[in-house]
């Protein structure tokens, strides 16, 4: 590990210019490359205290050896030169975008002499108009096929048009009209050139001119009785539109425009793009990233657009530039970024973030799919057996247990400002999520926030239970339990007999606490660690590891040590650990969100005997409000659907002895809500937004 101080730039040595800078490891590779406004300043950043810096830019200024820097003009030169050095020298410590999986674009190859269109992959060619990117291949050629009716240009490879040629006959296309058959002269070289740059016009997005010409030229037809050239051009006018339709209309005004989305968590991030033109979803692509560099998701956006509009070549700028190019945040600072995609476009470049309208909905549509598309990153990475079994290996390794934790169970405390204090057991076995084995809990032995004595608590109440089930089987003594331990474990099951298997005796089911983790983790850092070991030791159990992991700087901490235990960033094992972290705490925020709703919906007829959730559903709608149904005779009662006499009786009974509720009151506004409103009882109050805490 190298000490930063040893390559430190002399005092006054770094100009104060705009630049791009490079940091190197002892073998001279460019490991980072960055740019700045002013260098000075941000180079002096990565040299001062390492507790200061983020954990990933200690390692980066660790790891490397030297420092130099470029001195350009201006920060759009700076934004340049950045993603040129990233692209020639492939640091480690940059973000690198990589597609999730490789995107078919229709072509057409202009610089021929006879332009073709066909499905190209790959990276761009000069000379060459692309289109797309779309989802699937059989989309374009389900879209090509139509327009090749209006646009009959070749789309044969060059071996059969050569072959085509030497024989002075066609291939089928050129027979059945999808082909203008340059191959034999049936059209100039000029004629078609001209044909497939209406095919490209088309495909940009400017159909409208095109189908009024066909719409006038068939209404001529028709008038001169030239029926049949009336008809195939109504036939054409159809395929148009046809093709039209495979991309349903997104933006009313005919906007040209790129949307970007990123979903990101502590490891990855993925960005997904939609490729609007004239109004319309023409592509769709996406990228997965590890965050290997502290970066935030301004950053992230900004390495996208450079992936993105980086590698445009001189003939595909202004194709691969639109008008607007929408962004969930700007980059810091924006105006650079705007100047560099204006001169890539040869015009301005609207850069910004949707505030409202079709374009914000649509924004949202494209956050969907890049939250999904980390989701099923992460559901891909998670599912391979050989990554699963290197992740549980690093674990193994790492934490220095004693076998591999083929069980793993972590658990969560959640609450909601010291309310409705739950928490959460989940189990992965074997690297996969166990959702039969999740567990959860309420707190009970105290009120209030308190995160430490909870998982104390927690801790001790499941392996209190799974002691009781040894002890059952004769293999351990257990301790003495307290009052809702019994409570519990009365409510888990009847006292069924289990067998020496821990399991029930009459259907041959697991006990819900009978198997014990070979690994225990804790959501938290060294306070809920000791909690959890102290709740351990006082059962007497020492044959389960434990740690905790730390969201903030996912340190993974050990009982009885001061400092953590830092897994490499691109490690299986710590994506493991987060990922089983993440669901214990997923699981944890919607007991407590149910609790808590189910508490603020709590009514008057909650507690009326003999009425359950259905009946009560259906008395509220059909009164509308409390104050009407509590007004309501028995006769009114019993005429909604699935109430009788005796329980309309006791409805009626149970809202005529209790006072009408306080007025309520919009806690947002201020506002008193009447009680002549007739406001529907069971909704919950509107509140001000209130933060969660796991």
């Amino acid at each position: 590990m190298a000490d930063p101080s040893t390559y430190r730039p002399a005092p006054g040595a770094i100009p104060t210019s705009p630049g791009v800078y490079k940091f190197r490891d002892a073998h001279g590779r460019v490991i980072y490359v960055g740019k700045a406004k002013s260098l000075r300043p941000r180079l002096s950043s990565y040299f001062q205290d390492l507790a200061g810096l983020h954990p990933r830019t200690a390692t980066m200024v660790t790891t490397a050896a030297s420092v130099e820097w470029t001195v350009v003009a201006t920060e759009v030169e700076a934004l340049q030169l950045e993603y040129s050095w990233i692209k020639e020298f492939d640091p480690r410590f940059n973000v690198k975008y990589r597609d999730d999986k490789s995107y078919p674009e229709l072509a057409v190859t202009l610089n021929e002499e006879f332009p073709r269109v066909q499905v190209m992959r790959g990276a761009h060619r000069k000379g060459v108009r692309y289109f797309g990117p779309y989802g699937h291949a059989w989309a374009i050629r389900e879209t090509v096929d139509l327009l090749l009716r209006v646009f009959p240009v070749r789309t044969c490879s060059n071996g059969v048009f050569k072959r085509a040629a030497q024989v002075g006959r066609p291939c089928l296309l050129g027979y059945i009209g999808k082909c203008a058959a340059p191959c034999v002269g049936r059209i100039t070289p000029e004629d078609h050139r001209a044909l497939a740059e209406d095919f490209c016009d088309f495909m940009a997005g400017r159909t409208g001119n095109y189908l009024r010409r066909l719409e006038a030229e068939m209404q001529e037809a028709a008038a001169d009785l030239e029926y049949e050239k009336a008809a195939r051009l109504r036939d054409d006018i159809g395929a148009l539109k046809r093709a039209m339709e495979k991309n349903a209309i997104v933006l009313a005004d005919a906007t040209d425009a790129d949307l970007l989305a990123v979903a990101e968590d502590e490891l990855e991030a993925a960005v997904q793009i939609f490729h609007v033109r004239g109004g319309r979803v023409r592509g769709q692509r996406g990228w997965v990233t590890d965050k290997v560099e502290d970066v935030d998701t301004a950053g992230l956006v900004e390495h996208a657009l450079q992936q993105l509009y980086g590698g445009a070549g001189a003939d595909d700028r202004g194709e691969g530039v639109p008008r607007e190019v929408l962004v969930p945040a700007l980059p810091d600072p924006a105006e650079p970024v705007r100047e560099w995609l204006g001169g890539l476009r040869g015009a301005q470049v609207d850069l910004r973030i949707p505030q409202r309208g079709d374009k914000k909905d649509l924004m949202a549509t494209v956050q969907r799919n890049a939250q999904q598309a980390l989701a099923l990153h992460k559901t891909k990475r998670a599912s391979d057996l050989t990554t699963r079994s290197r992740a549980l290996q690093e674990i193994t390794d790492a934490l220095e247990l004693d076998s591999v934790p083929l069980r793993i169970e972590c658990f969560d405390i959640s609450h909601l400002q010291g309310e409705d204090v739950v928490a959460s057991m989940v189990v992965f076995e074997d690297g996969l999520a166990r959702k039969s084995e999740y567990r959860r809990f309420e707190i009970k032995g105290f009120e209030g926030q308190d995160d430490v004595r909870s998982m104390h608590e927690v801790i001790s109440r499941r392996f209190r239970r799974y002691l009781q089930e040894r002890e059952r089987t004769g293999e351990w003594a257990v301790p003495e339990e307290g009052p809702e331990d019994a409570a519990e474990a009365a409510a888990d099951g009847t006292g069924t007999a289990v067998d020496g298997t821990g399991t029930r005796a009459e259907d041959g089911r697991p006990r819900r606490f009978a198997y014990p983790p070979q690994l225990l983790v804790v959501d938290g850092g060294q306070p809920q660690v000791a909690a959890a070991q102290r709740a351990l030791d006082e059962l007497g159990i020492d044959d389960v590891a434990l740690c905790g992991l730390a969201k903030r700087l996912e340190e993974v901490w050990l009982p009885g040590e001061d400092d953590p235990v830092v897994l490499p960033r691109s490690s299986e094992g710590l994506y493991l650990l987060q990922r089983v972290r993440d669901e214990a705490h997923r699981f944890a925020i919607a007991y407590q969100r149910g609790k808590r709703s189910k508490r603020l919906t709590a009514g008057e007829l909650d507690s009326v005997p003999g009425l359950g959730e259905t009946r009560r559903q259906a008395l509220l709608k059909h009164f509308g409000s409390l104050k009407k149904l509590r007004a309501a005779t028995v006769d009114e009662l019993c005429a909604v659907p699935g109430i009788g006499r005796r329980t309309a009786e006791t409805v009626a009974a149970a809202l005529s002895s209790r006072t009408p509720a306080a007025p309520a009151v919009n806690t947002a506004t201020g506002e008193i809500i009447e009680d002549g409103a007739d406001e529907p009882a069971p909704a919950a109050p509107e509140t001000a937004p209130i933060q969660e805490t796991p």
